[in-house]
């Protein structure tokens, strides 16, 4: 997968998550004091994932088209670390 392309997919998933992120915000707003803290801690493990798949977003941006060759690997690895432990958080919640 090119550069290009790879940063969209990681674009349209930050989407995703903001998207899951806000729903479960609103759950939190709703829950009975003693849920609220809980919610909150997902909340910011939630949160802390996809500023880091951003941050990987960002750095794939930035690469020239022979740095991106070299770092692809690892790119992929990270996103796929960042995506589990993001779908973890979530899935606590359903």
């Amino acid at each position: 997968m090119d550069r290009d392309a790879y940063v969209e997919k990681m674009k349209a998933k930050l989407d995703e998550w903001n998207a899951e992120i806000d729903k479960l915000q609103a759950k939190a707003k709703a829950a009975e004091a003693e849920n609220t803290a809980r919610y909150e801690k997902q909340l910011g493990e939630m949160r802390k994932q996809r500023d880091e798949a951003h941050a990987k977003m960002k750095e794939a941006q930035a690469a020239s088209d022979a740095a991106w060759d070299d770092m692809r690997k690892g790119m992929e690895s990270a996103w796929e670390n960042i995506s589990s432990s993001f779908q973890k958080a979530w899935s606590r919640f359903h």
